[in-house]
């Protein structure tokens, strides 16, 4: 059963302003592929207690010093955060899936802060329920969704700097492929029909789709960076949930 209203935000502008929304009965999802929301996935999967995400480095560095033994995770244009961002303080992991191992996470608590995703999913602290999106995990949130539609599904794609990112409009469209009947019709919105038919024409090689993007463009040209891409579209690799809990806190909820 496709919920009564589903609708998909492409662009950080758009995420940027529902802090004017009522997200009191709405449910999101909020996707960064490449790499914020895989790499939460991965680092829950092997491990970690839970996963902070704040929006500016020095929200981070404020965590630190009042709770040392946090790891500190994040990126700025793709790399690793350094001590020159910083004013001296190296970021523990940057944020590549591969680097969140079970050794290096594994019971710890993580204070991450992206461009666009960790953005994203602060923009998203109101609604009633918000979930992690990759497309390590799709199968499981549409079946969340489908057991339970919510009144208003809000597809919240993080983007790349301040455009949208076209893997983030693929996973959305998965998930809407996954939960939306052909004959879905009413106050599904255009937007999340796009996502849709861009899925339906990408599906059976994500990766050569991916590769027409900026993120995937840029990830490639980095040898240290390159696995990554085809890492994050994986298909449901996991079968938990993740979601940002009411302290802020992402966690596995299933």
């Amino acid at each position: 059963m496709t919920p009564p209203s589903l609708q998909v935000l492409f662009t950080p502008a758009e995420s940027a302003v529902l802090n004017r929304r009522d997200l009191s009965d709405t449910v999101c999802i909020v996707f960064d592929i490449l790499r914020a929301t895989s790499t939460m996935m991965t680092a829950l999967a092997n491990g970690a207690r839970e996963i902070v995400p704040v929006s500016e480095i020095e929200e981070a560095l404020a965590v630190r010093r009042s709770r040392p033994e946090v790891i500190l995770a994040g990126e700025r244009n793709g790399l690793r955060i350094g001590a020159d961002q910083t004013g001296g303080v190296e970021f523990d992991l940057g944020n590549s899936p591969r680097e969140f191992s079970v050794e290096n996470v594994s019971g710890k608590t993580i204070i991450m802060t992206t461009t666009n995703g960790t953005r994203a999913l602060r923009a998203c602290t109101a609604a009633r329920t918000t979930l992690i999106g990759s497309f390590l995990g799709l199968r499981a949130i549409a079946n969340w969704i489908t057991a339970a539609p919510p009144r208003n599904l809000l597809l919240v794609c993080a983007g790349t700097l301040d455009q949208a990112a076209y893997e983030d409009a693929l996973a959305a469209g998965g998930l809407c492929e996954l939960i939306c009947p052909d004959d879905a019709g009413g106050t599904v919105s255009d937007s999340a029909q796009i996502a849709r038919q861009l899925y339906r024409a990408a599906q059976e090689d994500l990766f050569q789709a991916a590769k027409y993007g900026r993120n995937a463009r840029r990830l490639l040209a980095n040898p240290e960076l390159r696995d990554d891409v085809a890492i994050c579209l994986r298909r449901d690799v996991f079968g938990f949930l993740a979601g940002l809990s009411k302290d802020g806190a992402v966690r596995r909820l299933s």
